[in-house]
């Protein structure tokens, strides 16, 4: 009887090749990081806007990563950026360069909170690394109007109060789509 050899064709090499990175955890991160960077091609959904929801508070109590103490109530009638993101995350990762630059060109204009749990040395760390200038924060308190059961989550919320993105996952922050929708928040 004849034995049946299994073809060795380079896509089974190749994938056999990524299951063994995708082991390996020095190379796991990286490979979703770049997986994910392939996905933030797209823009946020923006609603529409008889489906936004009014924020039902501003209470809500962050701390920065020096310590200083942030009112959420100083945003009311503000255009406010919040991401809530970890280190260890590689969805956050991916669009942080992009959040960064977004950052870097709106935060005069824009309130920006990058939210997070992670120990403040790690999250130094991160920023200094990746030559991020943008400004994390910690929670002090709950707000009753974020559910955040899995990051990235994003929400851009206008000068009233409502909420025009909100967004899990990874998306293009420096977009277009994104800038024009800002700047006409910023004109209302």
């Amino acid at each position: 009887m004849k034995s049946i050899k299994p073809k060795l064709s380079l896509s089974n090499i190749l994938f056999g090749l990524f299951i063994v990175l995708m082991i390996i955890p020095q190379s796991r991160q990286f490979i979703q990081i770049q997986l994910q960077k392939g996905l933030s091609i797209f823009s946020p959904s923006i609603e529409a806007e008889d489906e936004r929801i009014q924020l039902q508070s501003y209470q809500w109590t962050l701390q920065d990563v020096n310590g200083n103490i942030y009112d959420f109530s100083s945003a009311k009638n503000k255009v406010v950026f919040i991401n809530f993101w970890a280190t260890w995350c590689p969805p956050c990762i991916a669009e942080m360069s992009d959040l960064d630059q977004l950052y870097n060109d709106y935060n005069d204009k824009v309130e920006f909170l990058f939210v997070t749990n992670d120990d403040s040395e790690k999250v130094k760390a991160f920023l200094t690394k990746n030559g991020y200038s943008l400004e994390v924060y910690y929670p002090m308190s709950n707000h009753p109007d974020f559910e955040v059961s899995s990051i990235p989550r994003t929400f851009l919320i206008d000068k009233n109060g409502k909420i025009v993105i909100d967004k899990t996952g990874v998306a293009n922050w420096n977009g277009d789509k994104v800038r024009a929708t800002l700047d006409e928040l910023l004109n209302d």
